[in-house]
């Protein structure tokens, strides 16, 4: 018996060099990046074509001064004394008429926000008082309250306390009740609850409703200034305005503008700071 004898021959296998996976790089669907002084881009654009029409002849001088020509009347009026002085009276207005309405706000939207029997008696009478205009309630208040400076500080709390309450409201009936009822099993206290539960949860609303409060308050005071006053930035307008001086009306303009864009400016980074825990699409 033979035996029979195979041989085998070894085939080199080739192996192909993996190629890596290419990996797609993701679209990125947030904003981006915060972009420096972004806020001011808009009012330098428009500065801009304001001043590029107007050296161009575009826009009446009568009507439209040049921007040259408006700081030059602020420079005459900054040297002659009348315009600080109508500016600390503005602002010492809106401050007070703000601080008014500030804590009117926050403690009818506690108290209608933390209790049924606060909301039955608040909530309805503050919708009532945001259907009515505002400044359709000067002639009474005038007869209530004279017509000095206190019926103008009321106007403008109102006007201020109005998108508070609204908006701090709206805020504590949107947190979880989850929340509640987790602080009830852990056996919170009445202050400990609203100290870690409703304020952290109330203070986007309420900041929301700050911001419009704050322009609400330079708002107000134009129309109020024009009524029986004898300084403010109200008042210079008006005087300008009987006198057809453009570009003093335009300086009172500037100044509300600006006053305005500071106050929300600084509402906003406080906001920034004291709600950095949140992760929201704007951070």
């Amino acid at each position: 018996m033979t035996a029979v004898t195979t041989t085998t021959t070894a085939v080199p296998v080739t192996t192909r060099e993996e190629t890596p996976p290419v990996r797609r790089r993701r679209r990125g669907l947030a904003p981006g990046r915060r972009l420096p002084a972004t806020r001011l881009i808009g009012p330098a654009l428009l500065l801009a074509l304001w001043a590029a029409a107007s050296a161009a002849g575009r826009l009446d001088p009568g009507a439209v001064p040049a921007p040259w020509t408006v700081l030059r009347t602020a420079g005459h009026l900054w040297t002659a004394g009348t315009l600080p002085t109508d500016i600390a009276t503005s602002v010492e207005r809106a401050a007070y008429g703000f601080a008014i309405g500030l804590v009117a706000g926050v403690v009818l939207a506690l108290a209608s926000g933390l209790s049924r029997v606060g909301e039955a008696l608040i909530d309805g009478t503050v919708n009532l008082n945001r259907a009515i205009p505002t400044l359709g309630l000067i002639p009474l208040f005038i007869l209530w309250l004279g017509i000095g400076e206190t019926f103008k500080i009321a106007i403008i709390a109102i006007v201020v306390y109005i998108p508070i309450y609204l908006n701090t409201h709206a805020a504590l009936s949107g947190i979880d009740s989850r929340y509640v009822e987790l602080a009830e099993v852990q056996g919170l206290s009445r202050l400990r609850f609203i100290r870690q539960i409703v304020i952290p949860g109330a203070l986007p609303g309420f900041f929301v409703g700050l911001r419009l409060g704050v322009t609400g308050s330079w708002l107000g005071l134009v129309v109020l200034e024009q009524i029986n006053a004898t300084s403010g930035l109200g008042y210079m307008m008006f005087q300008a305005q009987n006198y057809g001086q453009s570009d003093v009306i335009l300086v009172g303009l500037l100044v509300y503008g600006v006053f305005g864009l500071v106050s929300d400016s600084a509402v906003r980074l406080i906001e920034r700071r004291v709600l950095s825990w949140r992760r929201t699409l704007s951070s």
